[in-house]
């Protein structure tokens, strides 16, 4: 089955936030950018919106490959996910918090009704498909499921946890060697995730036919 929404990370020790200093432009602030004008282009107008989360997502994920240890790399991952959920509009963001409510209630119909209104509100959403992805997976529609996390990473290669959700499809489907490559994209994204290396061990050894 799909992986459970996962929980909010535990806040991280002191000796976590100082090794996180030392990481390349961690979620640095895009005010100071966008009040300097680029040195070629002086009356060029500072990026705004869309284009500046695009940008500081560039760099999250950046920080997200470098963090030393699994805490650091929560703390990144909550600030992607940040960003995502600002693509969102109000509307799209209550139905998807709505949706995974239901999904929380054990009641994956209700909840799919949720993610199919966000996505006709927000096609170009990621997080959407990926959240009906797993919808679809809790009512043993693992076609649909399998669709929509493609959907997702078609809209967002660097989207982790879809890449997770597929590998989780595909090893209950049986092909492991596609699970493997699905773990092992998630890992290249964000090497630190919780227990991502045992899993690969195991994923290793089913693709090379040892299930013992």
């Amino acid at each position: 089955m799909v992986p459970a929404l996962a929980s909010p990370p535990r806040p991280p020790d002191l000796p976590s936030m100082r090794r996180l200093i030392a990481l390349p432009l961690l979620l640095l602030p895009l005010a100071a950018e966008a009040q300097s004008p680029h040195p070629a282009t002086p009356r060029a107008a500072a990026p705004r919106g869309a284009e500046a989360r695009r940008l500081e997502l560039d760099r999250a994920f950046e920080a997200l490959q470098a963090a030393p240890d699994e805490a650091g790399a929560a703390l990144v991952e909550g600030r992607i996910r940040q960003l995502w959920s600002q693509g969102a509009t109000p509307a799209v963001g209550l139905l998807l918090r709505r949706g995974m409510r239901n999904m929380e209630a054990q009641l994956p119909g209700e909840a799919l009704e949720d993610f199919d209104a966000a996505i006709t509100l927000a096609p170009e959403f990621p997080e959407a498909w990926h959240l009906r992805a797993q919808a679809n997976a809790r009512t043993g529609d693992l076609a649909a499921a399998a669709r929509d996390l493609q959907e997702a990473l078609r809209l967002e290669p660097r989207h982790w946890a879809a890449l997770l959700s597929l590998a989780a499809l595909q090893e209950e489907a049986g092909d492991a060697a596609a699970a493997l490559r699905s773990l092992e994209a998630a890992l290249a994204i964000n090497p630190k995730m919780p227990g991502g290396a045992t899993r690969l061990r195991e994923l290793r050894r089913k693709a090379e036919g040892d299930v013992t």
